[in-house]
């Protein structure tokens, strides 16, 4: 059975709702899957007056915990069109890893969120696969067997590269059932491949 990590980083809760259902569809698949989430490292008054979400159940990771996975799925929402600086502070963190190739051949992903529509999901998106790729990991997007990503019908996030959603301006909006559906199949995507590769 391959081992799954889908590793976080959400200050609303928007990516920890995109983990939750990546997990489901790894689950679904058959690989044994854990949610873990990097630490906050904004302040703890900026992050109570910014009403961050403080109160997530999945545990803190570590750097360590990631060569115990068969495929790392990477969630983080977008800051300026790139990745969240907390996600980015802990994987400048895996150095050690990086040089004894700790990651070779492992299956990694991302999934992401932004405000709007145009907010840099892809730009996002390409920020985690490119970390990914420097770990020498193969990379798996959200294919078009999730025909969701090409909706006409509604506002709605998702690509190749990756499983998102759009959060609003003030954060009101949550992903909907099309995005959750997306970040499933992305989730089952990227096990099944782990477990060809390592299962």
């Amino acid at each position: 059975m391959a081992k799954v990590l889908v590793l976080y980083y959400s200050s609303y809760g928007h990516i920890e709702t995109m983990a939750k259902a990546v997990a489901e569809g790894a689950r679904a698949a058959g690989a044994q899957v854990d949610i873990k989430r990097v630490p906050e490292t904004a302040p703890d008054a900026v992050a109570k007056a910014a009403h961050f979400k403080l109160d997530q159940e999945a545990p803190i990771a570590t750097i360590a915990d990631l060569e115990n996975y068969d495929a790392v799925i990477i969630g983080v929402g977008t800051r300026f069109g790139r990745l969240a600086s907390q996600m980015a502070a802990f994987l400048d963190q895996a150095g050690g890893l990086w040089a004894r190739g700790a990651l070779h051949g492992k299956v990694g992903g991302a999934f992401t969120a932004t405000a709007t529509q145009h907010g840099g999901q892809e730009t996002t998106l390409f920020s985690i696969i490119t970390s990914l790729l420097h770990f020498g990991m193969v990379v798996v997007g959200m294919d078009y067997g999730h025909a969701g990503q090409m909706t006409l019908d509604e506002v709605t996030g998702g690509s190749p590269y990756g499983a998102s959603t759009i959060t609003g301006g003030d954060g009101s909006r949550q992903p909907t059932e099309n995005e959750l559906t997306g970040a499933r199949y992305q989730g089952q995507k990227i096990a099944e491949t782990a477990i060809k590769l390592h299962g």
